[in-house]
């Protein structure tokens, strides 16, 4: 099984595929894992893959472009691999998505970084989101190493007795919402016209709403956990309704 795995720091994955079941599994050929860093895809002379958000906000968003460039070189070489995306947005990982995962021929896996990805790219180019948990981490590293090492010890031959892997066990918040960078048009994907407003008082809101609104799509199990104050419900409701409507 092949991982391709995107990520600016690629030398924390010497931890996965340097020691131990996974490392050994990996020099008998049983998984390969190759590293794609997008700063090699930046076209500028500082080679950065992240810019500020548009509409304001704490941190920095990694950029459509370097991530894209990425992305295609791998599909070139395996073009029929599914693209996922490490974020607590996702599906939960648990012992049947593992299951699942390893009968797969290989996976590109994405390692996030910063404040948020450009939203454009992950419409365009993710076929899948996945999450192991709903905690915050620095990076998507950690995540796509848990995902990997899970997987790979179901592989036939990765565990010295073929029945270890039968026999092993199984804050209040909202989902985020998109992010946006530079440039303000890719691929006839624009951002929305409110985060170009400068209005930070509408831009909260909608913020919000999008949060509000996926969490309701996407966790409603979160939302049952959370009580809503008088914004938040009225934010929601008018959500619901948009949706109904389209």
């Amino acid at each position: 099984m092949r991982f391709d795995v995107v990520s600016v720091l690629p030398g924390m994955f010497a931890a996965l595929t340097g020691h131990g079941v996974i490392g050994r599994a990996l020099g008998r050929g049983i998984a390969e894992v190759r590293l794609w860093n997008p700063r090699d895809f930046a076209r500028d002379v500082h080679h950065s893959v992240d810019d500020r958000p548009y509409g304001g906000g704490p941190g920095m968003v990694m950029k459509f472009a370097p991530l894209r460039l990425a992305t295609l070189a791998i599909r070139e070489e395996v073009p029929t691999t599914q693209v996922t995306l490490l974020s607590p947005q996702g599906r939960r990982v648990d012992q049947g998505l593992i299951r699942e995962l390893a009968q797969r021929p290989g996976m590109v896996l994405v390692c996030g970084r910063y404040e948020g990805i450009d939203e454009r790219w992950i419409q365009s180019y993710v076929d899948e989101e996945v999450s192991i948990g709903d905690y915050v981490l620095s990076g998507g590293e950690l995540a796509a190493m848990v995902l990997m090492d899970a997987v790979i010890r179901l592989l036939p031959g990765t565990l010295g007795d073929a029945d270890s892997a039968q026999q092993d066990s199984y804050m209040d918040g909202l989902l985020d919402h998109p992010h946006y960078t530079r440039p303000e048009e890719v691929e006839g994907r624009q951002v929305p016209k409110v985060l170009l407003s400068g209005d930070h008082e509408v831009i909260r809101r909608w913020r919000l709403q999008q949060a509000l609104g996926r969490t309701w799509m996407r966790r409603p199990d979160l939302l049952a956990e959370r009580r809503l104050n008088p914004e938040e419900r009225r934010l929601l409701d008018e959500f619901i309704q948009a949706q109904t409507d389209a």
